[in-house]
């Protein structure tokens, strides 16, 4: 194993840690330590859905793996809405955040939420479909529209389950403490349909001389769609000495 360097691998909003199956086998034949919780109320945790959960669950959901199982120097890997939760966990935590990994995923600001980086049409229909259902929820997009491989379509959409309103919708509260995590990296789907808002992202990033960044020729789940080259992107940060 790698002395003193683990790797937690944080899913996008209706996915579980199963997203990530080909991708932690990977590392872990690297002879990696690797962490991949599921959110609650997702995955396999989707029967306790409940309106109470919230952005801040799910950020203490991280938070807590790391303190429990006394991890150090973590690797911090967000795809998609992960990003909101890594973002919060690294801010909150930076002592034993050492790198960060973006998998086309949302950057936040401080006081933003999920809802205030997509187009406001696109939140609205969100936030009414949610009102409308008794456990506040936003059913999965399906593994089409995010351009999943025709192969692995039927078991995203098995697998997805629905996302509590609240997680889009709670702002994130950040210090200013993220700043001191120096090594992050942003890696862009570039086939991605749905992938506007990660595409200026990656555009602001490119320029910015504080961030690696990077591009897979794949749908929005990197992480299904081509394992290899997601997780040898992550190896490439986790090898980074310093």
């Amino acid at each position: 194993m790698h002395s003193g360097v683990d790797i937690v691998l944080v899913h996008g909003a209706w996915h579980g840690g199963w997203c990530y199956s080909r991708v932690s086998t990977l590392l872990r034949s690297a002879g990696y330590s690797v962490f991949v919780p599921t959110l609650s109320g997702l995955g396999e945790r989707s029967h306790l859905l409940s309106v109470s959960i919230n952005l801040e669950t799910h950020i203490q959901d991280v938070a807590n793996l790391i303190h429990w199982e006394r991890l150090q120097r973590v690797v911090l890997v967000g795809h998609s809405y992960g990003g909101m939760i890594i973002s919060a966990v690294a801010d909150r935590i930076p002592r034993v955040i050492d790198r960060l990994v973006y998998l086309d995923a949302f950057v936040p600001g401080h006081d933003q939420s999920l809802h205030d980086l997509i187009p406001q049409e696109a939140a609205a229909s969100q936030v009414s479909i949610a009102e409308s259902r008794p456990d506040k929820s936003v059913p999965a997009i399906p593994a089409e529209l995010f351009n999943v491989n025709a192969a692995d379509r039927e078991w995203v959409d098995a697998l997805c389950t629905p996302q509590p309103i609240a997680t889009f919708t709670q702002r994130l509260r950040l210090s200013g403490n993220i700043d001191r995590i120096r090594r992050r990296m942003y890696v862009r789907a570039t086939d991605n349909p749905l992938g506007e808002v990660f595409e200026q992202i990656d555009a602001v990033l490119t320029a910015d001389p504080r961030w690696m960044t990077r591009k897979i020729a794949a749908g929005h789940d990197v992480m299904i769609d081509r394992p290899e080259e997601t997780a040898q992107l992550i190896l490439e940060m986790a090898d980074l000495s310093g």
